[in-house]
């Protein structure tokens, strides 16, 4: 399985960008993925996670009620759309996927993984 994450980029404090992650798998639909992000100097965190069918999707605490995960299983695409970004957003965001029903907000419990889209946030 591969992923490609895209759609980062520099935005003003108040802005909005919409993340893609895009993979390479026949039973895409059968996937966990998340969002996680690190900035400079400090450890991965988990952003958003959606299960196989896009019913359960559960955010961190820091970007509840501004970021949105959504999922299209006919594209093999999932979405993270970020509203309302603070610079305390700016991170290397990554996708990350794992087989199965459940979903895990843990970067060790993901398989797969993208390489990376830089978000930066100006203030």
């Amino acid at each position: 399985v591969q992923l490609q994450a895209s759609g980062g980029g520099l935005v003003q404090a108040g802005g909005s960008l919409r993340l893609s992650c895009a993979a390479s798998v026949l039973t895409f639909s059968s996937y966990a993925v998340a969002w996680f992000r690190q900035a400079p100097g400090k450890e991965r965190e988990f952003v958003a996670v959606i299960t196989w069918n896009g019913a359960i999707p559960y955010y961190a605490d820091s970007v509840k009620g501004r970021f949105t995960i959504s999922r299209d299983n006919a594209k093999n695409t999932v979405y993270l759309q970020m509203n309302s970004l603070k610079p305390e957003d700016t991170a290397v965001y990554y996708c990350a996927a794992r087989s199965g029903r459940n979903a895990y907000t843990a970067p060790y419990e993901y398989t797969y993984w993208g390489q990376g889209t830089q978000v930066t946030v100006s203030s």
